[in-house]
């Protein structure tokens, strides 16, 4: 429970030479999400915040949107033969006021670590109705200097890719710019689904005047995940995707890519970005 990372005797090879050496590998292991005792979803993660993981992917999917709407998060019994607790499942038990209908999106019961989307019927499904729309006329903005600072500290603060080098990792900056919290994830939407479901737990939804940082490519269901969590910025160091860019548009988000140093690209909503 909570184990991140493990370690593996590898051969190493350098310049024709080899050596046995132990390395430290990113942990990956299934969780079932289970929503008032329905099988729901299974998504591939590294153990740790879990309860947050399945508070947050419910919350991007449009069935939680305050805590008034959640009874608990428990872990399961596993699929073991002995009914010993493997910590891999959870069941997500809501208010009595939420209906069933609420979930309407269709999914297999399997995502891989690399993808949050797997299994949508179709791109209307995704395109879940946003709690808090983002306008125009909103006073929060942020500047070219406050998101050029964003990428190395999350890179500070990214302890277990120093160990491994194999997570993504996912940060959310308040207006100042202080990093009020990280997680790390062998899949870029758990991480955004942690920090999301954090925020939930905590009631600081919807987050308008914050800024949600990725440490890789800002793929369509990240930029679903923001806006359903009412972030008005989401930025990456690497490229956005052409839906993304198109959804971040329709959803009046500041979108911006390849946020390396002092060089960006603003794709959506620059009239937020300010010199």
């Amino acid at each position: 429970m909570g184990r991140a990372a493990v370690h593996r005797r590898v051969v190493r090879v350098r310049n024709g030479n080899s050596s046995a050496r132990a390395d430290t590998l990113a942990v990956e292991e299934p969780l079932e999400i289970r929503l008032n005792g329905a099988a729901l979803a299974i998504t591939m993660r590294t153990p740790g915040d879990d309860f947050a993981l399945a508070a947050g992917f419910l919350v991007s999917e449009g069935v939680l949107a305050s805590v008034d709407d959640l009874r608990t998060i428990t872990y399961c019994a596993g699929a073991t033969q002995d009914g010993v607790n493997t910590y891999n499942v959870v069941d997500v038990s809501t208010a009595k006021n939420i209906s069933p209908d609420r979930f309407k999106l269709q999914r297999n019961f399997y995502t891989t670590s690399s993808c949050g989307l797997c299994g949508k019927t179709s791109l209307d499904a995704v395109r879940t109705t946003a709690r808090w729309p983002m306008t125009q006329d909103s006073s929060f903005s942020v500047s070219t200097q406050l998101l050029a600072s964003m990428p190395d500290r999350l890179r500070q603060g990214q302890k277990v890719f120093s160990r491994t080098g194999g997570l993504h990792a996912a940060g959310l900056f308040d207006e100042r710019g202080e990093l009020m919290d990280l997680q790390e994830d062998v899949g870029r939407h758990n991480a955004v689904d942690k920090l999301i479901g954090r925020a939930f737990q905590k009631d600081l939804l919807p987050l308008a005047r914050h800024v949600l940082m990725v440490s890789g490519r800002a793929s369509f269901e990240l930029v679903q995940k923001a806006v359903m969590a009412g972030i008005p910025v989401l930025a990456a160091v690497s490229a956005p995707s052409s839906l993304a860019c198109e959804l971040a548009d329709d959803s009046g988000m500041t979108l911006v890519g390849f946020l390396r140093g002092e060089s960006m690209n603003i794709y959506a909503g620059d009239w937020r970005i300010t010199d």
